[in-house]
């Protein structure tokens, strides 16, 4: 156990440094780390009060809180009831089953945004846009506690700028992640050993992404962005290569 203690520390290291320099990917990369070597239901739970705590001290650093769950209420809205609710069958589904749908999520995640830009949202569909994305991002982020791919793919179709994309995401990810260890709690992922074990995962999460925070102005960001894609896609296919064969 000691050895997946210190591999999860390196691991949630690893993650905030990504979501320091980027502003998302830290469950992802986490996650994705630790399926490797241990079973995706401890990953997971494992990656639930590091994502609640990262997110808000990344929505507390973008300021504007407020202002930013108006505009994007009815995904917030979407997104926390979607989350709750699929966090249940997250407890009752084949471990094979959720490897393949953590495998899909990154692979989709990381080949969507190497591909292909979203075509521009008009806003006249942006209130059924964000409805939509946020069902979606639910039913992923409940089973996986991963709901970033269809939450960015929405972001990016409104064209917005670096500073309103980190502060929308870190807003967007902070409001899932209190339904997340609400369902996670009341359906017996999250029990007291693992949710301090969760706890202890933040120390590594914070630490990490005050180092990409200072590496965010010195670092190509295409370029960072682009080796963490391929990343993402090969971590995402071994583990539907797992999950399936």
């Amino acid at each position: 156990m000691s050895d997946i203690v210190f591999y999860a520390l390196a691991a949630f290291l690893i993650a905030g440094v990504v979501k320091g320099v980027v502003g998302i990917g830290m469950p992802m990369t986490a996650i994705g780390i630790l399926t490797q070597i241990t079973e995706p239901r401890l990953a997971i739970a494992l990656a639930v009060v590091p994502i609640f705590v990262a997110n808000s001290w990344q929505s507390y650093r973008s300021g504007n809180v407020v202002l930013t769950l108006v505009q994007y209420r009815f995904f917030a809205t979407s997104l926390g009831i979607a989350i709750f609710f699929s966090t249940f069958l997250a407890a009752f589904v084949n471990t094979d089953i959720l490897i393949t749908a953590l495998g899909f999520v990154i692979a989709f995640f990381a080949i969507t945004n190497l591909a292909y830009m979203p075509p521009l949202l008009p806003k006249k569909y942006d209130r059924a846009a964000q409805i939509t994305s946020g069902v979606i991002s639910g039913l992923f982020g409940g089973l996986t506690a991963i709901w970033g791919p269809p939450m960015v793919i929405y972001l990016l179709s409104r064209r917005i700028e670096k500073d309103e994309f980190m502060r929308a995401s870190g807003v967007l990810l902070l409001v899932g992640s209190l339904p997340l260890i609400a369902g996670y709690f009341f359906s017996g992922m999250l029990d007291g050993r693992t949710a301090v074990l969760s706890a202890l995962m933040v120390v590594p999460t914070l630490a990490g992404f005050a180092i990409g925070e200072r590496l965010r102005g010195r670092l190509d960001p295409s370029l960072f962005r682009k080796i963490l894609l391929a990343v993402f896609l090969l971590i995402g296919l071994n583990l539907l290569r797992r999950g399936l064969f």
